[in-house]
């Protein structure tokens, strides 16, 4: 671990991010939330690296908008409203299907960063989560590679 990463894991826990529901609050609760899912579903509705990705949802990203706001109410570390209304997730397992794939996995992510930054988080809090939305992006790509 360099000196810097270890600065900014550091700061990120002086921010107290991934404890209890500072990173809830954070991302402005589930208002927050939902204006960081619609921005990044718009994303993935227009930007050309993403368009695959597209193909991957129904028609319509009304229930995938309110799918993932719910996910992250609870996995930011506030409500639990994905299980409330939909059941448990194992978030690999429930993509698995799809196969994706390392690319597809960065088109996520680039439709997540552009969203995060119109978001007015914080900048450690950006930084964050980001890092954090990688490993689940990264888990379905494994988790594509495994035979159904």
């Amino acid at each position: 671990m360099t000196n810097q990463e270890y600065a900014l894991i550091v700061q990120l826990n002086e921010y107290g991010y991934g404890q209890g529901d500072a990173s809830y609050k954070a991302a402005g609760e589930i208002e927050g939330i939902t204006r960081l899912v619609d921005a990044f579903y718009d994303f993935m509705d227009t930007l050309p690296e993403a368009a695959k990705l597209r193909s991957m949802h129904a028609q319509s990203l009304e229930e995938s908008r309110k799918k993932l706001a719910y996910f992250l109410s609870g996995w930011l570390g506030g409500p639990r409203l994905y299980a409330q209304h939909f059941g448990s997730i194992n978030i690999p397992g429930a993509h698995r299907h799809l196969a994706a794939t390392p690319e597809d996995a960065d088109a996520w992510m680039l439709c997540m960063a552009k969203a995060v930054d119109l978001q007015p988080y914080e900048p450690s809090f950006k930084q964050y989560l980001l890092q954090q939305l990688r490993v689940p992006a990264d888990r379905i790509v494994e988790a594509g590679r495994k035979p159904l």
